[in-house]
């Protein structure tokens, strides 16, 4: 989102004290202690970029409303994301005009802004504060985009974003983590991209880096954890695979022409399976799969010979 939001709720009390050019931070938690030296030095970096940017701030809001960088939100703060950091984020999201985007946390509204204006989308800006959601839908009908642009005033833990195609976000670690099972819970390929803060031990599928910010990537997995049965042409036994999933990663084994294999590289793209496997006689195999709920077709590719068109199933499990 076009906010730095640093989670009060779960950090508990940030104090704001302006000091030009340096914006100065003291956080504590509850507890009295400091927060974590990682995510301070990236706040202070945050700050000393837009030090560094200046007055490309200062014309935020309009004659009804001016929010000030820094100011106190429900449990955030409030500060731009740079342009190019908006268009990077949107990019490597690979946004088009079929996309529904969904921003969390909209603060003025620019990014569901650049997704309909550069990319053609239709966008969704989710924000808690009365006056920054007013002021969002004035700037999206200053942009020529208000068909296009619709701006909640809500909160993003109880508005219902399941049917976003993308989602974008400025929070800190704990934030993304508390999102992390409604994402997790939305349609595979959704694609959801994070401002400057990642998700725990979820790693992800894309870094973003430009000048002034950075940012992470992930595409939501199908879940295909399970036994698989992949039949394969030429084969009166179809192939066993047994899986074991954590996020988009994948191990597990093949059980493929009377041999038993480790599976490598295995990894999901949203509703794209790959992996490669290991034979006897330095055969390779590599695995090309798109899975739809139980089922799967795809094809396996070897080394100088035609594709094989493969097709396969995740046998119900047995009701004990």
């Amino acid at each position: 989102t076009p906010d730095l939001r640093i989670a009060n709720a779960t950090l508990s009390q940030l104090s704001y004290v302006p000091v030009n050019p340096i914006q100065k931070f003291s956080l504590l938690s509850q507890s009295g202690q400091l927060i974590g030296r990682s995510i301070l030095r990236q706040l202070i970096s945050i700050f000393f970029v837009c030090s560094l940017l200046g007055n490309s701030f200062a014309d935020s809001g309009d004659e009804k409303y001016k929010p000030m960088v820094g100011q106190h939100g429900k449990d955030v703060i409030w500060v731009p994301t740079p342009d190019e950091m908006v268009t990077a984020m949107l990019t490597a999201a690979r946004v088009t005009a079929n996309d529904l985007v969904y921003d969390l946390g909209a603060g003025d509204g620019k990014i569901a802004i650049a997704a309909a204006r550069e990319f053609g989308a239709k966008a969704v800006g989710i924000e808690y504060d009365h006056d920054m959601a007013e002021l969002a839908r004035r700037n999206a009908t200053r942009a020529g985009v208000s068909a296009k642009v619709q701006i909640i005033r809500g909160d993003i833990f109880k508005e219902d974003f399941s049917k976003a195609t993308v989602v974008t976000m400025y929070l800190l670690p704990e934030l993304n983590v508390k999102l992390k099972p409604i994402l997790q819970a939305m349609p595979p390929g959704t694609r959801v991209v994070s401002h400057s803060f990642d998700m725990g031990t979820w790693e992800p599928d894309q870094r973003i880096e430009t000048s002034v910010a950075s940012g992470f990537l992930w595409i939501i997995p199908a879940q295909v954890d399970g036994s698989w049965l992949i039949r394969v042409p030429g084969e009166e036994q179809a192939a066993k695979l047994e899986l074991k999933q954590s996020h988009q990663k994948l191990s597990g084994q093949l059980t493929i022409k009377g041999q038993t294999v480790p599976i490598q590289a295995g990894r999901m793209d949203g509703k794209n399976m790959y992996f490669q496997v290991e034979l006897a006689k330095a055969t390779s195999l590599w695995f090309e799969t798109r899975v739809n709920g139980d089922q799967l077709s795809g094809r396996i590719v070897q080394t100088n010979l035609k594709p094989l068109s493969i097709s396969g199933s995740r046998p119900a499990k047995k009701r004990s």
